[in-house]
């Protein structure tokens, strides 16, 4: 029951536009772009807070709530493991509230190999809702080569994209403004 509710939820969430641009050996580019019914503030807000929307699946310690961001240049795009261990996903190079986000990243496989990328997410508002555009450029040597990981890259991204509009269209609780909110206490 429950994978046909996230089956479901897939398909009604999957982003409107998601492809691997370019593909070779030693490079991707990945873009992907889906409208989230929400303002910008409350998008940009939500995109600050992956906790409320990366999937667990895609962690290292099996649990969103361990991810943080802190959302300045060098800020870190981070995860708590047990015993006090951490894992950098990627640091902010560029951020403009509300508009974008820039990071340094090899995510997930491409870690441990020789690549470098650069994530960056761009907000715009669209009537009452907001557009959301993620470029993701990855150049390098992996032993597998980087055009055999993109497709699976891609379809990781477009999950994280679905839940980021599913957590953004989700009403705020009326004592937390999303413009207003606390930053999160790193554990």
């Amino acid at each position: 029951m429950r994978s046909a509710m996230i089956a479901l939820i897939w398909l009604i969430a999957t982003p409107a536009a998601a492809e691997v641009s370019q593909s070779a050996p030693d490079h991707f580019v990945i873009e992907q772009t889906v409208t989230i019914a929400a303002p910008i503030e409350r998008s940009w807000a939500t995109l600050r807070s992956p906790q409320k929307w990366w999937d667990k699946e895609h962690t290292y310690s099996g649990d969103s709530d361990n991810l943080y961001l802190d959302s300045q240049a060098t800020g870190c795009f981070c995860e708590k493991l047990p015993g006090k261990g951490s894992v950098e996903h990627g640091h902010i190079v560029y951020v403009e509230p509300p508009r974008a986000l820039r990071l340094r990243t090899a995510l997930g496989p491409l870690q441990p190999e020789g690549v470098d990328g650069a994530l960056t997410i761009t907000l715009e508002p669209q009537g009452n809702g907001t557009k959301v555009k993620l470029a993701y450029v990855v150049g390098g040597f992996a032993r597998v080569g980087l055009d055999k990981l993109a497709p699976k890259v891609d379809e990781v991204l477009a999950v994280q994209m679905a839940h980021l509009k599913e957590a953004a269209e989700i009403a705020p609780p009326a004592d937390e403004a999303p413009e207003t909110a606390a930053p999160r206490e790193h554990r």
